[in-house]
């Protein structure tokens, strides 16, 4: 059997989360435990308590008789969150864009200019694209305001890893073609803040918050109907760019 350090339990369950993350395991998906101990050497309590861990945090379901189960997105959730951070991040920007400084303004073109970076991949050779890391980039220039307006926590908690919305925004870059809409916006955004134009910032970060509905709307209903769960008769959960 391999070891089963905290260490090797950490370096197992992350393999497990990006192969979710990534659409590697599909929603809906079975997880097999007797695959998992032949995969990882390892006794099934070790593996339970790795299903386990993946269920609290959303991105598996355990239900006896059937086994561990990739859970689906919700697309109501996802809606709902992408309307509470366009709410607050639009109240953020404003006040940031009123209050920042010419060093403040070069630190947000140098974590522009490192998104840009992450993306060269993209057009140039895209089995060297690293989606984790381009995701990661564009938060991080989303962050910058917050951090600056001493807002760190309610950043935070806006940009918490959540079962649905974080695998949607991962969709949205491997299916919708985000990156080209996603740096434009970003370049967008830098341009308002250094004319220190705070009018425009709504309607640009509802078109960008907003984007991936707008992109993958299409195919919420055909290609990927078998990642959601189901919508409900009402349609109160279509996609929608408010």
């Amino acid at each position: 059997m391999a070891s089963d350090s905290p260490q090797d339990h950490d370096q197992q369950y992350q393999t497990l989360e990006s192969e979710i993350l990534r659409f590697v395991r599909k929603p809906g998906e079975t997880i097999s435990e007797s695959f998992l101990c032949q995969r990882f050497g390892l006794s099934r309590t070790p593996v339970r308590s790795l299903l386990q861990r993946l269920q609290s945090n959303g991105l598996i379901r355990i239900e006896p008789k059937r086994g561990s189960l990739v859970t689906k997105l919700d697309l109501n959730i996802i809606n709902q969150l992408i309307y509470e951070r366009f709410a607050v991040e639009t109240m953020v920007l404003r006040d940031y864009i009123s209050t920042c400084n010419p060093t403040d303004v070069e630190r947000v073109r140098f974590l522009y200019y490192q998104m840009k970076e992450t993306a060269e991949p993209y057009f140039t050779q895209r089995d060297a694209f690293d989606t984790s890391r381009f995701l990661s980039a564009d938060l991080n220039m989303h962050s910058e305001w917050f951090r600056r307006m001493n807002l760190e926590y309610l950043w935070q908690r806006l940009s918490s890893p959540q079962s649905s919305y974080t695998r949607f925004c991962m969709l949205d870059i491997l299916s919708g073609n985000n990156v080209p809409d996603v740096l434009s916006e970003h370049e967008q955004l830098l341009h308002l803040i250094e004319n220190g134009n705070a009018a425009d910032i709504e309607p640009l970060l509802r078109r960008h918050l907003y984007g991936g509905i707008r992109r993958l709307g299409p195919h919420i209903y055909t290609s990927f109907v078998d990642y959601f769960e189901p919508f409900g008769g009402d349609d109160h959960a279509a996609p929608k760019e408010t």
